[in-house]
């Protein structure tokens, strides 16, 4: 039997462990304030620069709040959308992953969220998605800035029928990262407002669906438009990614 090499680890990275366990245990919890660094040095039995570089990383994620010349100890911070907002930006643009991944990821979120939206829309969302709709009828005519702007509204209201918040959150970061396929394509069509009507046609039924709570046509609809408006982006050895998701 052969073993891989293991990394050194760093002690602060294992004082940033610890007080993140004791965070997601729920033994520390939001407003809760950490030990003063001279406390956390005697606990950890580290030095203060190890300290100091732990709650830095502890900020830098958003977990604690800092003020310099508080004499109380660092303040832990409820999770925060924003910052989980800033994550998953941060990995969608990563070198690592690539346009395959990204969409086969949009893929299997937009299914789910159709599916889900169908399901547990109230009025409320359907007037959402109505006026949505509407403005994306008054888009085409007015232009792609408007037209674009009324789509990212649909599908937000698509995210927010589900009800569930990591839907909205990751929606919106890997849309934002696929609309710049968007801005190419329309840039170099033929006919925009043609391309325009076409999706403005797809919303109609993907609507339509969600009105009558057939989440699987919902789903289907959505990952069909979104493998047929930009694979031809992903390398074709790739695609194989993809073509799983449309059955």
């Amino acid at each position: 039997m052969e073993f891989e090499p293991v990394a050194p680890v760093r002690a602060y990275q294992r004082v940033v462990e610890q007080i993140e366990e004791a965070v997601f245990s729920g033994r520390i919890k939001p407003g809760d304030r950490l030990p003063s660094e001279r406390e956390l040095m005697v606990q950890f039995d580290v030095g203060r620069s190890t300290v100091r570089e732990a709650l830095r990383v502890l900020q830098a994620a958003e977990m604690i709040r800092s003020r310099p010349g508080d004499p109380r100890g660092p303040e832990v911070l409820a999770a925060s959308p924003a910052a989980l907002h800033r994550s998953m930006h941060r990995l969608a643009r990563a070198e690592n992953l690539g346009l395959s991944e990204l969409l086969q990821f949009r893929m299997v979120l937009d299914g789910s969220a159709h599916l889900l939206a169908a399901q547990l829309r109230t009025e409320e969302h359907l007037a959402e998605l109505d006026a949505a709709l509407e403005a994306m009828r008054a888009g085409v005519s007015k232009g792609f800035a408007e037209f674009s702007h009324a789509d990212v509204a649909f599908h937000e209201a698509i995210a927010r029928a589900t009800g569930n918040p990591l839907l909205v959150i990751s929606g919106e970061v890997v849309r934002g990262v696929v609309l710049e396929l968007i801005e190419d394509k329309l840039e170099h069509a033929d006919d925009r407002t043609a391309l325009m009507c076409n999706w403005l046609t797809h919303h109609e039924e993907v609507l339509g669906a969600i009105r009558d709570s057939d989440g699987e046509r919902a789903s289907r609809l959505a990952k069909r438009a979104l493998y047929d408006n930009y694979a031809e982006y992903v390398p074709v050895e790739q695609r194989r990614l993809l073509r799983p998701l449309l059955a």
